[in-house]
């Protein structure tokens, strides 16, 4: 009776340590699959993190030299003088010489395509995808310099992009070269790279936990612990570090407005989300339309920002506040400037030029003038929906 109770025990010991085994193999499995659970952080991580604080500090830097640039850029373009402040160009010195500089910039950025590299065509954030989804997460030394200098003379000389997205780009590539440096793994690669992108948001718009989950919504496409604490500790440190070379405070302040806006703001709230909706499908129709002429001309895409720049000119000379990223006036429409001729100049001139520009594939962001649209389409709602202070 003794040995068969032993082995009776031993048969259930061996059939429970296959049990475990066969559910050790479908929980593999299912991470792979993209299911509950996540068995793929190891002590690596620590050693991640530690690069991605790094990462963090140079993409502050990285940030604040790209805006130096773009203020360098716009100030000898527009004032004919030499000086890194960020400078309306609404203020510019050179007459008829507006209708040109955008299409000048244009042709510069078309010639570093073609004879640099066509990677700095686009705007930032999509090139950051692609080359997480099908480049392993290596981004070449040569687009690594010539994306931010094509950005900052798109926006320097009109262009009405943001600075955003080709801060993630650059971010993202300082952090995959030294990715590529220290020889990592690819998931490591794209961590990092994630993390750079992210801290060079969090810097520019000082809004690390923004940029946190920006990057886990359109750049990481995971949640885990392996990914998402390098990601935190980049922005949370190059938050800090904007502090000091940036400015305190969010590129954007609002006065106060209220925290209850009761049944009627909501309703009003609704109202603004739908037309926001109605709003983004038109914007993305018209540059898939523009995409499609340039793409039906007879020329080198290379002619094609010059082409955008000339037409950006055109409108420039007639509201030259259609030109450059519009920071100043997402400010003056946040803080209470609800004038006709502002809104109308931004939903209509400025769009107009940003969705020709996006269509000629120029270089630059589209964070900035989104927001600059959506703050135009609030102010002129504002006129009908309840009045609940200047910035709601």
């Amino acid at each position: 009776m003794t040995s068969l109770a032993r082995d009776s025990n031993a048969s259930q010991y061996g059939a429970l340590v296959d049990a475990l085994r066969r559910a050790a193999s479908r929980i593999g499995a299912n991470e792979s699959e993209g299911r509950p659970g996540d068995f793929t952080t190891t002590p690596r991580v620590i050693l991640i993190s530690l690069m991605a604080i790094v990462i963090g500090v140079i993409s502050a830097f990285i940030a604040l030299a790209l805006l130096r640039l773009i203020g360098l850029i716009t100030n000898f373009a527009f004032l004919l003088r030499f000086n890194t402040s960020v400078t309306p160009i609404q203020d510019n010195t050179i007459g008829w010489g507006v209708l040109f500089v955008p299409a000048i910039g244009g042709l510069i950025i078309g010639l570093m395509a073609r004879y640099g590299s066509d990677k700095i065509r686009g705007h930032g954030i999509p090139e950051a995808i692609e080359v997480i989804q099908e480049g392993d997460s290596a981004i070449s030394p040569k687009v690594a310099i010539l994306k931010p200098a094509s950005t900052a003379i798109s926006i320097g000389t009109g262009g009405p992009f943001g600075a955003e997205g080709v801060i993630i780009m650059t971010g993202g590539a300082a952090a995959s070269l030294i990715a590529q440096w220290f020889h990592l793994t690819a998931a490591e690669r794209k961590t990092l790279l994630v993390a750079g992108s992210a801290a060079g948001l969090a810097a520019v718009f000082a809004t690390p936990v923004t940029a946190l989950f920006l990057a886990i919504e359109i750049l990481l496409f995971e949640f885990k612990p392996r990914s998402l604490i390098p990601v935190a500790l980049a922005c949370a440190v190059a938050g800090l570090v904007r502090h000091d070379l940036i400015g305190p405070g969010p590129l954007f302040s609002a006065p106060p407005h209220p925290g209850y806006i009761g049944y009627a703001g909501l309703a009003g709230c609704v109202l603004l989300g739908l037309t926001a909706g109605a709003g983004s499908l038109f914007l993305n129709v018209g540059i898939y339309q523009c995409e499609r002429m340039f793409h039906r001309l007879p020329i080198h895409w290379m002619w094609w920002p010059a082409i955008g720049g000339l037409l950006a000119g055109v409108v420039g000379f007639w509201y030259p506040r259609a030109l450059g990223p519009g920071y100043d006036l997402i400010g003056q429409l946040l803080n209470g400037d609800n004038s006709v001729s502002l809104i109308i100049g931004v939903l209509l001139l400025k769009s107009l030029v940003w969705i020709v520009l996006n269509g000629a594939e120029t270089s630059g962001g589209t964070l900035a003038p989104i927001l600059m649209m959506g703050c135009a389409l609030g102010a002129a709602e504002a006129h009908i929906l309840p009045a609940e202070g200047a910035g709601f």
